[in-house]
């Protein structure tokens, strides 16, 4: 049976995790729903109820109990004048209290939700300006609801602190692959799925993304530098630079006074992900070790307690160390016997299979694979070494799958003989093999109704039977799109609120992957100057051989050759120009229609390409 085991667990009579889910709790916000200025439901923490029964049989126990866990919601003290909000959204939101206001760490996906919980603590801590804002990293549950607790009108000399790069890598995976990261991210959050034990019950990280408006508020201190601080509103604030963790632009700090540590997400009750499977760069399981074990070293003892952008604190100094040391571990692990299997002539797939962590490790609640995998995270470290080829010149110029899966269902006897083997294995409980032969008929034949309900029916049994959030998503969605569920991302990134957040480089990066490279690649070579006047800078813009680029000039410079369009704007219109709004109010000089021209060669992402069908 490929049903994965449900045995070998640490034992659920351990109920510490529970006990400091639950320390500090003030108050829930009641009832648990946010709603957008429309109406629409953005966050529905009432609908998880049912997870306060027993496990069903359509759940792993193990990601049932991690489920129950991350429901847990409200504001909750961590240690005095330290405040979090947990269970408004897939992260958590922490407060701290300053000399006139409150710094907020981690505004959550969406400003309703930001709002929501800055609302709840302010009804019980006072009405308390936000005096700071400081992102723990790049990802977009750290940063999207950032204007639901600094409007625009509230930002002007609050300093908002981030790990340096940070805008860089949040605009590189919300703008620049934004469409396709957010589509396959709705199969791994699971966005679209019931909320019933059959269903939605998590990710292993927190309950899901909420579905409000994401934003973005640029950072005005760059932190560069381990040993580097910071006093802001009066609070004294020690950082730890961890890039290449997990996130490219991250860090760790303590909160002296406090003595109250955020680990950002270097540090989660579960394994992290070493690639997430919604694509993202391939993370760095070696340097993330060292940065756990340099934590150790560099924070000392001057820390009580240990809080992250997910999950419950951990109590007690010498609790926390054991915490980062089995992390450290974990990692390192991973790391090290991927590479020594590696060198040994596995490829990622093999070493997976192999791959087992020590009994210390395996027995640890906090390193069970509710996120990351150690079977997807084996494979990662491969890909980060090697790449995707496995040097086996079979794999090397496959077909693409459409035309892999005809030869496929033609070889074993057409599509019915297919279909027969397929539910033969999945009888038998080789789930795996019967996925792989559905999938090909499918991709084969998509309007086969028999393949779609017999593939869907094994994407749910493989779905109730794995302990990983993402995966049990991952499957349950893919039967539901091929039972004709709704399609699409259920979080769009690349909004006009982010955009807005942007340099103008930036903007031009996002124009440029949109660029029809074989149509544009007919246009004689295109030019034109975008004169900038709130940046003083000139940015030329260059279409030749299908491909857009451009530079950043002093604006006294007029490089050759000559432009055929000249734009003096300003930024915001340049958003609008960018966003459709023409040419009104923009001092223009030349060939207006160099413009149009230029803008007939965008194109639009498909925000709900297919993933489960050709």
């Amino acid at each position: 049976m490929d049903v994965p085991p449900r045995d070998g667990l640490p034992p659920f009579e351990d109920r510490t995790d529970f006990e400091n889910a639950d320390r500090g709790f003030v108050a829930a916000l009641v009832p648990g729903v946010v709603t957008a200025d429309d109406g629409r439901v953005v966050w529905d923490g009432d609908a998880y109820g049912f997870l306060d029964g027993d496990c069903p049989d359509t759940a792993h126990p193990s990601l049932w109990r991690q489920s129950q866990l991350c429901a847990r919601r409200g504001l909750y003290e961590v240690t005095e004048g330290v405040y979090q909000v947990r269970g408004l959204d897939l992260a958590n939101m922490t407060l701290v209290e300053g000399h006139d206001g409150v710094i907020v760490v981690d505004p959550l996906v969406s400003a309703e939700c930001a709002a929501a919980a800055l609302a709840l603590y302010r009804r019980h801590r006072g009405e308390r300006p936000v005096t700071g804002l400081i992102y723990t990293h790049s990802h977009l549950d750290h940063f999207g609801g950032a204007g639901g607790v600094l409007p625009r009108e509230a930002e002007a000399g609050v300093p908002v602190l981030a790990p340096v790069g940070f805008l860089e890598y949040a605009v590189s995976e919300n703008v620049l692959a934004g469409p396709a990261m957010a589509r396959r991210a709705g199969f791994m959050h699971g966005a679209r799925l019931p909320k019933a034990p059959d269903g939605h019950i998590g990710t292993g990280l927190g309950i899901t993304l909420s579905t409000g408006t994401v934003t973005l508020i640029p950072p005005t201190v760059d932190i560069t530098h381990t040993g580097q601080t910071e006093t802001v509103d009066g609070v004294r604030i020690l950082f730890q630079l961890t890039p290449g963790t997990e996130a490219p632009a991250e860090m760790n700090f303590l909160f002296t006074e406090q003595r109250a540590l955020c680990l950002a997400e270097n540090v989660t009750h579960t394994l992290h992900n070493i690639l997430t499977l919604r694509g993202a760069l391939v993370r760095d399981a070696r340097v993330w070790s060292r940065y756990l074990d340099e934590a150790i070293d560099f924070f000392g003892d001057a820390y009580d307690v240990a809080f992250a952008s997910h999950h419950w604190p951990t109590w007690g100094h010498e609790n926390v160390v054991g915490l980062l040391a089995e992390q450290r571990d974990l990692y390192a692990y991973l790391h090290d016997q991927t590479l020594r299997l590696l060198n040994s002539g596995l490829t990622g797939p093999e070493i997976a299979e192999e791959l087992r962590l020590p009994p210390a490790l395996e027995d640890a609640w906090h390193a069970r694979g509710y996120y990351g995998s150690l079977n997807h995270n084996v494979k990662a470290v491969y890909q980060r070494y090697m790449g995707w080829y496995d040097g086996n010149p079979a794999h090397l110029w496959e077909h693409p799958p459409v035309q892999l899966a005809e030869r496929y269902v033609k070889l074993t006897g057409g599509p019915e003989a297919m279909l027969a083997a397929a539910r033969r294995y999945a009888d038998s409980g080789d789930l795996r093999f019967a996925a792989t032969l559905l999938n090909h008929l499918v991709f084969a034949d998509p309007d086969h109704e028999e393949a779609r309900a017999a593939l869907a029916g094994v994407y749910e049994r493989l779905g109730y039977g794995a302990e990983n959030g993402p995966w049990r998503n991952i499957y349950l969605t893919g039967a539901q799109e091929l039972r004709g569920g709704a399609g699409g991302p259920a979080v769009t990134t690349d909004t006009a609120e982010t955009r807005s957040a942007l340099t103008v480089s930036m903007l031009l990066d996002a124009l440029a992957v949109r660029i029809d490279g074989p149509r544009a690649a007919r246009e004689p070579r295109l030019i034109i100057d975008l004169v900038v006047i709130d940046e003083e800078r000139r940015h030329r813009i260059n279409l030749e051989h299908g491909a857009l680029t451009h530079r950043s000039l002093p604006l006294h410079r007029t490089p050759k050759p000559h432009a055929g369009l000249t734009l003096t704007l300003t930024r915001p219109e340049l958003l609008g120009l960018l966003a459709g709004k023409g040419l009104a109010g923009i001092e223009t000089d030349g060939d207006r229609g160099l413009l149009k021209r230029l803008f007939s060669y965008v194109t639009q992402p498909d925000r709900g390409f297919a993933i489960v069908t050709p």
